[in-house]
């Protein structure tokens, strides 16, 4: 059963995300980058009361362009828009940005993609300690959903049982 549906997975993904990374193989700018567009998404975010997602990986690592693919599909593309602002950090092959991934406090070591959750303010509300995504081959959208949905901001009237603040 477990064969069954690992081979199913692959021949779905051989189908969805070979196109999807030939049409995008750069998600990740050139790694000097990193600080502009770091500044100018805390910027937006603060116009616009969104938080901003910083993801650190690197356009050679496939577990980042499955969860690129996840953030964009049709269950997770809503709420990432309505929330977030996405920055994708590139970190070379472990030898960029490496200032910055310390200054969120992710260990690298433990591989990429890499995710950090700042406020509208640029405080740090959440950042990844123990490579929950790096192995996001393995893994469902919905861990993606789960992910967007507990980090996102509340809206002023929201409930904790309100899903579609």
């Amino acid at each position: 059963m477990k064969m069954t549906k690992f081979l199913s997975l692959v021949v779905v993904l051989a189908f969805t995300v070979g196109p999807a990374l030939s049409a995008n193989l750069d998600i990740y700018p050139d790694p000097s980058q990193a600080k502009a567009d770091l500044a100018a998404a805390l910027k937006t975010a603060a116009a616009t009361h969104k938080r901003v997602i910083v993801d650190f990986g690197g356009n050679w690592c496939g577990d980042c362009h499955v969860l690129d693919i996840y953030f964009h599909n049709t269950e997770n593309r809503p709420i990432l828009e309505s929330n977030y602002v996405l920055v994708h950090v590139n970190v070379g092959r472990y030898d960029a940005n490496l200032d910055l991934a310390q200054r969120y406090g992710i260990p690298l070591q433990k591989g990429v993609p890499a995710l950090v959750v700042l406020s509208d303010k640029g405080k740090l509300v959440f950042s990844q300690k123990s490579g929950e995504f790096e192995k996001m081959g393995r893994m469902e959208p919905s861990s993606v959903t789960s992910f967007l949905v507990q980090w996102k901001p509340t809206k002023p009237g929201c409930s904790v049982t309100m899903v579609t603040c």
